[in-house]
């Protein structure tokens, strides 16, 4: 009686399988599609890029923490500045060139301020942008 109910186990199991793999509607699953997102230099930056960046300057720059808070807070507003730019103006239009030109020039400014000349000067070099930005693609891995 324990063979029959073994096999009988298995017979069973297997059936479960068979019926899983092939187009029994039961035991198939719903496909949602995969969508990935390209962002393109119009598309609006996402909500964490400030924070991302500005925890990526602390670390490249070896920036105090109340500098690195006042970095983040810069650059969620340049963020937010130029998101509502991206929205008002019409792609690769010169009003939205000019308006995101004037938005970089004052974060910049204000970076100046926060950081000092000199780790400015540092991070205008193209070597540290250059690790700035693969820290960056490795965050959005």
């Amino acid at each position: 009686m324990l063979r029959y109910s073994a096999f009988r186990h298995q017979l069973l199991v297997a059936t479960t399988l068979l019926l899983a793999t092939t187009s029994c509607s039961v035991f198939q699953r719903k496909k949602t599609p995969v969508v990935e997102t390209v962002r393109t230099t119009d598309s609006p930056a996402p909500p964490t890029a400030a924070r991302d960046l500005a925890d990526v300057m602390g670390t490249e720059l070896q920036l105090t923490p109340d500098q690195t808070i006042r970095v983040r807070s810069i650059l969620n507003g340049t963020l937010a500045e130029s998101n509502a730019a991206k929205e008002k103006y019409a792609p690769k239009s010169p009003q939205l060139l000019a308006e995101l030109k004037r938005i970089n020039t004052d974060s910049q400014r204000e970076l100046r301020t926060v950081v000092g000349p000199a780790k400015f000067s540092q991070l205008q070099t193209k070597a540290t942008q250059q690790r700035i930005a693969a820290q960056m693609q490795q965050r959005q891995k």
